[in-house]
């Protein structure tokens, strides 16, 4: 087992309850999407998934360990074996790329290779070979101020390909390129996550895309799971319940129409480009 969620729970100190009774497992290898409308809690799941956050109630299992039960030293060198892809990488903005990605292993390495990797970088072969499978090799020494937001989000993709983690959480990880190259991105994403036997959870907006590309659909709607299932399951009403409030605009749905078994629905509803909820 990659990861387990009993019954888990997070109210945040305002009081506000962003996850109330999760229940989610993975076994190694899995891919997982998670879908939802904005604010349902993907993020914050995503969060307990990779130990930045302590849940309220029950409890987390991760990669064979209750997090929370670890000394400081055993937690940092578990969060070294969990990879992260943020929907707007955490990147300084006068940093090289090579440094960016580089900086995926730092987890691993030694005191004294980090430290020299900030004066000269230890791998540029590994990096490169990492941009290069999202079509950024050439961008290698720019800085990253230099380069797009897109472009910056492959980044933070490559960082993750190079660190070679476990576990891959990515959040929204291509919320800022277009379908094509977000197509692509995704594909080497999971691809990378079947050649290592890693286990994958990524939250996206764009069902079509998680309905393309994922096995397992996990929706999630008001901080629970609404539905569980394998993506053949996955229904037009089960996606107008997810996104209930949503269907109503066509303009607020995300896209949809590209997937063939909903496109001739959102065509007849006049949404060619969104939605299938008419």
């Amino acid at each position: 087992m990659s990861f387990r969620i009993d019954n888990a729970s997070l109210t945040h100190a305002n009081g506000f309850a962003a996850l109330a009774g999760i229940s989610f497992a993975a076994a190694a290898g899995e891919q997982v999407a998670v879908i939802g409308p904005s604010g349902a809690g993907k993020t914050t799941l995503l969060r307990l998934l990779g130990a930045a956050l302590r849940p309220s109630a029950g409890g987390v299992e991760l990669l064979g360990a209750d997090p929370w039960a670890l000394p400081a030293g055993e937690l940092r060198r578990l969060r070294a074996r969990i990879g992260v892809v943020h929907q707007a990488p955490p990147l300084p903005q006068r940093q090289r790329v090579v440094t960016a990605v580089l900086a995926g292993r730092l987890g691993s390495w030694p005191l004294w290779k980090s430290l020299a990797s900030l004066l000269y970088p230890q791998d540029i072969a590994g990096a490169h070979e990492a941009l290069a499978r999202l079509d950024l090799g050439e961008r290698v020494f720019d800085r990253c101020d230099r380069i797009s937001g897109g472009q910056l989000q492959r980044v933070g993709l490559a960082r993750v390909l190079y660190q070679r983690p476990q576990l891959v959480l990515a959040d929204e990880p291509v919320s800022a390129l277009d379908p094509t190259l977000a197509r692509q991105t995704v594909r080497a994403l999971t691809a990378d996550a079947a050649a290592r036997g890693a286990t994958l959870v990524a939250s996206l907006h764009a069902v079509d895309l998680a309905l393309a590309e994922f096995p397992r659909i996990v929706g999630v709607r008001d901080g629970r799971i609404a539905f569980d299932l394998p993506t053949a399951a996955v229904s037009e009403g089960l996606l107008c319940a997810l996104y209930a409030g949503e269907c109503a605009d066509a303009a607020a749905l995300p896209t949809l129409a590209n997937e063939p078994r909903f496109a001739a629905h959102a065509v007849e509803a006049g949404v060619a480009r969104r939605g299938a909820c008419a």
